[in-house]
């Protein structure tokens, strides 16, 4: 049970490539967005769409698959944990969150050249 008691799973679309960085160690680290879309009817009927951003993280093999598989606009799923950071910028006190990703699958599929 405490496997997935920090868990979570999104299907959207990247908003960037992936972007990859080595560390000093040489442990490798992407950072990306995904978009997720709701589509629901509201109570006069209209269509209406709410986008969320989520940031995530890879990191070691993981991260190195990401950079070389997704690209800006493919759809992906991805399964992690969240995590919280903070961080002093001009004085101010910010905190982050973001998707530390441990498992992901591309679901676009690549158009065939022949």
């Amino acid at each position: 049970m405490n496997s997935i008691r920090n868990q979570v799973l999104l299907i959207g679309n990247l908003g960037r490539d992936p972007e990859m960085v080595a560390l000093n160690n040489g442990t490798k680290m992407v950072k990306c967005s995904i978009a997720t879309t709701e589509i629901y009817r509201d109570s006069q009927g209209n269509s209406q769409q709410n986008t969320q951003w989520h940031n995530i993280v890879a990191w070691g093999r993981t991260a190195e698959l990401m950079a070389q598989l997704l690209r800006k606009g493919h759809e992906v799923s991805v399964q992690g944990q969240l995590q919280h950071r903070e961080y002093e910028k001009d004085g101010v006190k910010k905190t982050f969150t973001e998707v530390k990703v441990d498992q992901f699958l591309k679901l676009t599929k690549e158009k065939n050249p022949f």
